[in-house]
């Protein structure tokens, strides 16, 4: 698989036209030593991926011609992680896992429980920190389309979403087979300590859904993930043998 990169200026190539691979890209290009010839892919994060060959290399950019494009379309029903913040790197790592297996849109949470808290230029340096992670990890999977992360949000703004809500949690009674895949969905998971009974008691309020992936009791790096793949055969995203 060749390398992939990002560079929205491809949503606007076309065969033929060269264009330059700058900044931290070009770094990352360097390092894994591009070389005139050579065939990568660049993706321009809203849509298009194009196949390019290098034409020249240098420290500060790299010079491409397009050789092909393809523009994908969003694919519906969309799906929402709603992931709540965590200590150390847990929650990042997840956002990130959760890029590569088809989440599209990303929801930073403050919950009651969450260990981390964001305040103030913390907020704004946590959103620009996951949404570095969430455009590495849709490089590596190679995805037309970068995952929104949104502003930190409240339970409340949680509530005021506009997706079924789907509230992940170990003691609910319904299984993942409760989950409607008709329509745009918001997959929410608790902090640490987990979802609060007053947080329940709002999300409900809303008419989420709330359902448990198994017996297990499921870190929150990896309940998102669980639930994303649980989910992806039954929404027509992964074949079903």
């Amino acid at each position: 698989m060749a390398h992939c990169y990002h560079l929205p200026g491809a949503a606007d190539a076309s065969v033929g036209d060269e264009l330059e691979i700058t900044g931290s890209e070009a770094h990352h290009a360097v390092v894994a030593r591009a070389r005139p010839g050579e065939q990568l892919l660049v993706t321009s994060g809203d849509g298009v991926i194009a196949g390019v060959t290098v034409v020249s290399v240098d420290r500060k950019r790299v010079s491409v011609r397009v050789d092909s494009t393809e523009r994908f379309e969003q694919r519906t029903p969309r799906v929402t992680l709603v992931q709540a913040l965590a200590k150390t790197d847990r929650a990042e790592v997840g956002i990130a896992a959760a890029t590569e297996l088809g989440a599209d849109a990303i929801v930073p949470w403050q919950a009651s429980r969450s260990v981390s808290q964001w305040r103030g230029d913390k907020a704004e340096r946590g959103v620009e920190k996951w949404r570095s992670a969430v455009t590495e990890a849709a490089k590596q999977s190679v995805r037309p389309f970068v995952p929104i992360v949104h502003p930190l949000m409240t339970t409340g703004d949680v509530c005021a979403m506009n997706e079924q809500l789907v509230v992940l949690h170990p003691e609910a009674s319904s299984g993942i087979d409760a989950v409607p895949v008709d329509r745009d969905l918001a997959l929410v998971v608790g902090p640490e300590g987990g979802v609060s009974a007053e947080e329940r008691a709002q999300f409900a309020a809303a008419g989420a859904i709330e359902v448990k992936l198994g017996p297990e009791v499921l870190r929150t790096s990896t309940a998102g993930l669980a639930a994303l793949a649980a989910l992806s055969p039954a929404l027509g995203r992964w074949h079903r043998g």
